[in-house]
C-alpha cells in the first residue's frame, strides 16, 4: 500500500557525488554514470576533465530508449523506479531490511559519483517510489553537470587519466571475508520465510536450530551491489556498536556470493506502520523520540552518522521497545575526517546541508529526526505529495517546514520539534542536549507504544 500522493521513488542516495554549487535540475550536460569509488579510496575531489568526459560518453552509451541506466563497471541494470508495495507491513512486521529496501518504499538515496540531477525520465520515474531505500543510485537521478566547461561554454579536451584499479570481485569477496564469521549459517537455521526485498538483497525469518529463537536474516549478493563496500557498514558498524536501543546483529557469513547477516527479529514491525495507520498521542511521541535518541546520542559520541533516520529505520518489539536499524548507510567521522560530503538518505527527510552539498557532521540526523517527528503528528514528511527532487529544492531553499497540524501540539512539543529542524546545522541541538528537553519528561514505558502495534488495533484505526 503506497501512502496517498506518496512518490515512491525518493531513494536514499548512497555515494559520493562531487561537490560543486549547482543544485540538481540546473545541469547543462547528462549526468555521469562513472562506477562507484574503490574500496578504501580516499575522498574523490572534482573529477579531472578528461575523466569527466569520458564519464559523459559511458552516461550516453549505458542510457536506453526507456531512460534506464546501468552500472559501467558490473553491468547491473538499473530500472525505472517501481511501486513497493509494503510487503514488510502485510507480515507479522518489518525486519531490519536490505540496506536498499525501506518498509515503505521511500528510496534511501546514495548516488554514483558525479550524479545529481539527470534526465527527466529518470526525474518522472522517481515519482513512482518514495519511501525505499536504494543503493543503486540510478532510480532517482539527482544529477549536475560532469562536463566542466570553460567561460565561453566549451568543453575542455584533455587526455583519460588513469583512474585506481577497481577491485575484482574475488578481491572484494577475500576483504569481507575477513570481516565476517567462518562456517556456514544454513547449517543451524531453518523455516525460512521470505519477508522483504530490495535492491540490495532480501530479508527473510528463519528459526535458529540452537536456541529455537526467530531471526531475520539479510542476504546481500556481492554482484548485484551498485556500492558494495557499503556493506562493510551491515557488518562492522552494526558489530561494533551494542546498545539497548540499536537492532542486535547475532553474526554475518558469506555464503557462496551472497552477505548474510543474521539479526534479532522485531515482531512489533515499522514505526512507518504506526504513523500511517495510527494517531499518537504526546507520550507515544516522546517514548519513540527519547529511546531514538539515546541510539543516536550513542552512536554519535563514537562518530557514527547514521544518515537515513526515518520512520522506516525505526523497528519496534513486541513490548514496545524502539530500535534503530538500516545502517547500510551509515558513515565513521574521526579528528581526522570530522566531516563527510556524500550525498546519501531520503530526499524528504534530507537536511539543507546535505542537499546543499556541503560538509557535515552527525548533526544531520537531528533534522532526519526532525522530520521524523513531522511523521508522528502529520502522517507523512513535509513535500510528500512533490516530486523528490522538487522536494529537496524546497529543503535547500525554504525556512524549515512547518506542521500541518500545528494548533494540535503542545508548546513543549513544539520547541522541541524547532530544536532539531534549524537550517544552521552548528545552531541545531544535539542528542545529548534534546535528551534534556523538558518535552522528553512525558516520555513512558516501551509498554505505552503496545496499543499502537498493528496486532492491538482496529483495522479501520
Amino acid at each position: 500500500m503506497q501512502r496517498p500522493g506518496g512518490y515512491p521513488n525518493a531513494a536514499p542516495y548512497p555515494g559520493p557525488m562531487q561537490a560543486g554549487n549547482s543544485f540538481p535540475g540546473m545541469a547543462q550536460g547528462a549526468g555521469g554514470g562513472g562506477p562507484p569509488p574503490p574500496l578504501h579510496s580516499k575522498p574523490q575531489g572534482q573529477n579531472h576533465p578528461g575523466q569527466q568526459q569520458q564519464q559523459q560518453q559511458q552516461q550516453q552509451q549505458q542510457q536506453d530508449p526507456h531512460g534506464h541506466l546501468s552500472d559501467a563497471n558490473n553491468g547491473n541494470h538499473l530500472p525505472p523506479g517501481h511501486h513497493h508495495h509494503h510487503h514488510h507491513h502485510q507480515m507479522m512486521g518489518k525486519m531490519p531490511s536490505p540496506s536498499s529496501s525501506s518498509s515503505t518504499g521511500a528510496p534511501t538515496v546514495a548516488t554514483d559519483p558525479n550524479h545529481m540531477f539527470s534526465n527527466n525520465n529518470s526525474i518522472n520515474n522517481a515519482k513512482s517510489n518514495s519511501r525505499a531505500s536504494s543503493s543503486s543510485g540510478g532510480n532517482v537521478s539527482v544529477a549536475q553537470s560532469t562536463a566542466s566547461t570553460t567561460q565561453s561554454g566549451q568543453s575542455q579536451q584533455q587526455p583519460p587519466v588513469k583512474t585506481e584499479q577497481r577491485l575484482t570481485h574475488e578481491q572484494f569477496r577475500a576483504a569481507l571475508q575477513m570481516v565476517v564469521s567462518a562456517g556456514d549459517p544454513r547449517e543451524n537455521l531453518e523455516n525460512y520465510t521470505k519477508i522483504g526485498e530490495g535492491s540490495t538483497g532480501t530479508v527473510c525469518i528463519a528459526t535458529d536450530k540452537s536456541t529455537g529463537r526467530q531471526v531475520a536474516v539479510k542476504q546481500m549478493d556481492l554482484r548485484k551491489q551498485q556500492r558494495r563496500e557499503l556493506l562493510f557498514n551491515e557488518v562492522v558498524i552494526m558489530r561494533d556498536y551494542h546498545h539497548p536501543n540499536i537492532v542486535e546483529t547475532y553474526s554475518s557469513f558469506l555464503v557462496n556470493d551472497e552477505l548474510w547477516v543474521v539479526m534479532e527479529f522485531l515482531e512489533g514491525g515499522a514505526l512507518t506502520d504506526i504513523v500511517t495507520h495510527s494517531r499518537m498521542d504526546e507520550e507515544q511521541i516522546a517514548t519513540v523520540c527519547k529511546q531514538c535518541l539515546k541510539a543516536l546520542s550513542y552512536l554519535h559520541s563514537q562518530g557514527v552518522i547514521h544518515r537515513d533516520i526515518k520512520s522506516d529505520s525505526i523497528l519496534l518489539a513486541s513490548d514496545g521497545r524502539v530500535k534503530l536499524s538500516d545502517f547500510g548507510f551509515c558513515a565513521q567521522v574521526s579528528q581526522e575526517l570530522p566531516k563527510r560530503k556524500s550525498l546519501v538518505g531520503t530526499p524528504y527527510w534530507m537536511s539543507p546541508e546535505v542537499i546543499s552539498r556541503l560538509p557535515y557532521g552527525p548533526e544531520v540526523d537531528i533534522w532526519s529526526l526532525g522530520i521524523m517527528v513531522i511523521e508522528m503528528i502529520d502522517g507523512e514528511p513535509p513535500f510528500f505529495n512533490e516530486p523528490p527532487l522538487q522536494a529537496m529544492r524546497r529543503i535547500r531553499d525554504m525556512p524549515p517546514p512547518k506542521l500541518k497540524n500545528s494548533h494540535k501540539v503542545s508548546s513543549r512539543l513544539q520547541n522541541f520539534l524547532d530544536r532539531m529542524l534549524v537550517r544552521d546545522p552548528v545552531q541545531r541541538a544535539t542528542a545529548a542536549e534534546l535528551l534534556a528537553h523538558p518535552f522528553l519528561r512525558q516520555a513512558g514505558p516501551p509498554s505505552l507504544l503496545v496499543p499502537l502495534m498493528r496486532g492491538a488495533r482496529h483495522s479501520n484505526c
